[in-house]
């Protein structure tokens, strides 16, 4: 999943803050007992999620894709004083192991964690969002796109997770999901009511910016 030299991976890292312990735990349970470790953020991308929430303080946060919970306790970092991270996840499996985490860094005040398809759940959410991440399945992510961006508020932003997937974005013949994501990046790039900048971390992070209805 690292498309950049591992060494200068390391060297990041070495160079970013530490992770709190909770958050070493989780990653580290993650990587020994859940399926599909990679799927977790991690400690580079979940230190620049935490740096964003802070530099944004966001009143609401949405996430799409909870996994184990370790990007929404980033997220939840930089929250206004009784600000909310609602954050959605199909995979009933994990609920036991995620709740007991969002408990373990006492926010169950802060994180709104729902079980179910975002397809499904995202309509009947009222709220205006500062920041949305998305980090779910790759061949919906336009769909997720088009539920929320009405969703945020104008100067509001939306992180987009895996969006070079392992530099495969670059070949013309590819998986599915590869090519729903090359899918993704050209709407984003052609949509008007955002700006938005495709950042070479870890997997790629598509960074978008709304500044228009």
């Amino acid at each position: 999943m690292n498309i950049l030299n591992e060494a200068i991976q390391q060297y990041a890292e070495q160079h970013t803050s530490e992770e709190n312990p909770l958050l070493k735990r989780i990653n580290r349970d993650t990587h020994a007992q859940v399926m599909m470790p990679r799927m977790l953020s991690g400690h580079l991308q979940g230190r620049l999620l935490a740096m964003i929430s802070a530099m944004i303080r966001p009143d609401r946060v949405l996430e799409i894709g909870t996994y184990t919970g370790y990007s929404a306790l980033c997220l939840a970092e930089g929250l206004a004083p009784q600000g909310k991270v609602i954050t959605l996840d199909i995979n009933e499996e994990l609920e036991e192991r995620v709740r007991k985490y969002i408990a373990d860094a006492g926010l169950q005040d802060a994180i709104d964690y729902r079980i179910g398809d975002a397809g499904t759940l995202l309509p009947g959410i009222d709220e205006v969002f500062d920041l949305v991440f998305i980090d779910a399945d790759k061949e919906r992510y336009s769909k997720y796109y088009d539920l929320v961006i009405g969703k945020v508020r104008p100067g509001g932003f939306i992180l987009a997770d895996n969006v070079l997937r392992d530099g495969k974005v670059l070949d013309e013949k590819t998986d599915k999901d590869t090519r729903a994501i090359q899918e993704f990046n050209r709407k984003i790039h052609a949509d008007p009511r955002v700006e938005n900048v495709l950042l070479p971390v870890r997997d790629g992070i598509m960074l978008l910016r709304k500044v228009s209805l």
